[in-house]
């Protein structure tokens, strides 16, 4: 049976890159979105059919989260996995940013996953699935006033508090933390730095953490590339 996986702010980025990579392993892939017009271009770009959904809504207001894996197991009677995905970070520091980009941040990064995973638990309980948290090597190491750090931090100890309740159920628990990723994170600082890895790479350890075996399970994976020494 073809596994069911759900990611957030799934239209660009690692998320799309991890959709195009699970829909060639023979997944029916779900994605959600804030923005209707990039989740069509990427649902035309991706070609898969019938095999991919596309829905939108935002990941950090309950009722659209519990919308999308409502969508999802009307749609294909079945979740397999979730990808707490969907996130965003502010230019400068906490000194420079506005209030309110700073609560819609906090919101999106650490409330979003939180409510990925209450809404999702009873299908993937059933289905001994699988969640993957997209931290950060931020969420592992501090920086001079970067709240994105601390969204991030939070996002690792979620998985791990997730883990220790999950765990009995037979649900796998896997925070991924990449380092700099060649993606629109960098267009307003300045341009990717020379040393990045690619969204396809990421996705790839992505897939690696959901396809292990049944009884194993990887509860996290740090990865930058080797030219990052922070």
């Amino acid at each position: 049976m073809e596994p069911v996986t759900l990611i957030t702010g799934g239209s660009t980025g690692i998320g799309a890159a991890t959709a195009r990579t699970l829909l060639k392993q023979g997944h029916r892939v779900a994605v959600t979105g804030r923005d209707a017009g990039k989740l069509a271009a990427f649902a035309a770009s991706a070609g898969a059919g019938e095999r991919l959904l596309t829905i939108t809504g935002d990941a950090a207001e309950a009722e659209d989260v519990a919308a999308a894996v409502r969508g999802v197991v009307q749609a294909w009677g079945r979740l397999d996995n979730v990808i707490a995905n969907a996130g965003f970070s502010l230019p400068g520091n906490l000194e420079s940013h506005a209030p309110e980009d700073m609560r819609a941040m906090v919101l999106t990064n650490v409330l979003g996953p939180a409510l990925l995973v209450r809404e999702s638990l009873p299908q993937l309980r059933a289905s001994k699935g699988r969640i993957v948290f997209i931290g950060s090597v931020a969420g592992v190491r501090n920086t001079p006033g970067n709240l994105y750090s601390v969204t991030k931090w939070a996002v690792h100890a979620l998985a791990e508090n997730t883990r220790l309740l999950v765990g009995k159920d037979r649900v796998g628990v896997t925070v991924v933390a990449p380092g700099v990723v060649d993606t629109a994170f960098w267009a307003e600082r300045g341009g990717t730095p020379e040393e990045a890895m690619t969204p396809e790479q990421i996705a790839d350890t992505i897939a690696f953490a959901l396809n292990q075996p049944a009884g194993v399970d990887i509860n996290q994976i740090t990865v930058r590339p080797t030219g990052q020494l922070g």
